[in-house]
């Protein structure tokens, strides 16, 4: 099996808040990450397809398309954007890492999987929100 991962960033401002809970429990549970005014991340998006790659090609899936769907699916949606409030796929989710990982999945896995050599998976979507605090979506892990 081949897997290649294409390499994307974007910046977004976020608020870690559930409205279900109190402030104080807010304020106790994200800390700093719950501050009313906002605050953002230089987020680094990775996405990994894997398989087999076409015998005519040669390629698992054209990193460019690749980069036109993270492009347009994704940096298009979120880059200098407050997740909260302006990015409408991700409306009703709190914006953890974890959260965002999940949603852009869902996102762009059909059109990744269209793109890519017949069989071939979206097998992995890593978000690196700081150098140290990172979140994977892996469906079949």
């Amino acid at each position: 099996m081949t897997l290649v991962t294409r390499k994307i960033h974007f910046n977004a401002a976020h608020r870690l808040h559930n409205p279900a809970r109190s402030d104080e429990w807010n304020r106790e549970t994200y800390g700093p990450c719950n501050h009313p005014n906002w605050h953002g991340h230089n987020y680094v998006l990775e996405v990994t397809v894997a398989g087999e790659p076409d015998p005519e090609t040669g390629y698992l899936i054209d990193l460019g398309i690749l980069n036109r769907i993270l492009d347009e699916r994704i940096v298009a949606a979120c880059d200098h954007r407050n997740l909260n409030l302006d990015v409408d796929f991700l409306q009703g989710i709190i914006p953890t890492a974890e959260n965002l990982v999940r949603a852009f999945y869902a996102r762009i896995r059909a059109e990744v999987e269209a793109a890519a050599a017949p069989g071939a998976r979206l097998v992995s979507v890593k978000l690196f929100e700081t150098e140290r605090n990172v979140a994977e979506y892996r469906p079949d892990a």
